[in-house]
């Protein structure tokens, strides 16, 4: 069962539950249209990234999704958020997704970390035996980045998302157990 109000900390981030007064902060590193081109949402509009921020807030309200600000432990400002989220307690499953990470932060390992402390919470501290991602088919540095934290290529869902261009994308899926975990 997971916990609604789990913070992780590490060396390196917090990870806390999602605020509506976050929304100050995440409208300046929104700000990049550039940003969305594999998302589904342009959060560079600030009405949209407000109602983004409101659903996830619902959602965790609702206990059906559990969205995650990413603060830098160093200096306290927030660098991103992630969410589990399409949780299915009878089936173990659920889903990592809704990342992203400020353009200063890109690069650095940071989406990584917080990816192994998720994993490290879901398959050590809850039921959780499957957990599942997606991303574009294009989207080729996201899904470098979900192979090199072990996940495991699943499948092609063709014309299965509309992005923020009206483009059609291919979604591609990704997964790692619980016993590809403890492998590790």
């Amino acid at each position: 069962m997971l916990d609604f109000q789990k913070i992780i900390q590490s060396d390196k981030v917090i990870l806390r539950p999602m605020k509506i007064d976050d929304f100050g902060k995440m409208k300046s590193l929104t700000a990049d249209s550039e940003m969305w081109y594999y998302f589904t949402d342009d959060l560079s509009d600030k009405t949209i990234l407000k109602q983004w921020i409101q659903t996830a807030i619902t959602e965790l309200e609702n206990r059906t999704a559990l969205p995650f600000t990413i603060v830098d432990i160093r200096n306290g400002e927030i660098i991103g958020t992630t969410r589990i989220g399409n949780i299915s307690e009878k089936n173990s499953r659920v889903e990592i997704g809704w990342t992203w990470i400020s353009k200063p932060y890109q690069g650095t390992g940071i989406n990584g970390h917080v990816k192994r402390l998720l994993f490290d919470y879901l398959f050590t501290g809850t039921n959780t035996l499957r957990i599942e991602f997606k991303t574009d088919v294009l989207n080729i540095p996201a899904r470098k980045a979900m192979e090199r934290v072990g996940l495991v290529e699943e499948g092609v869902l063709r014309s299965h998302t509309l992005m923020t261009n009206n483009r059609r994308r291919d979604t591609i899926y990704y997964s790692i157990l619980k016993d590809d975990w403890q492998k590790k």
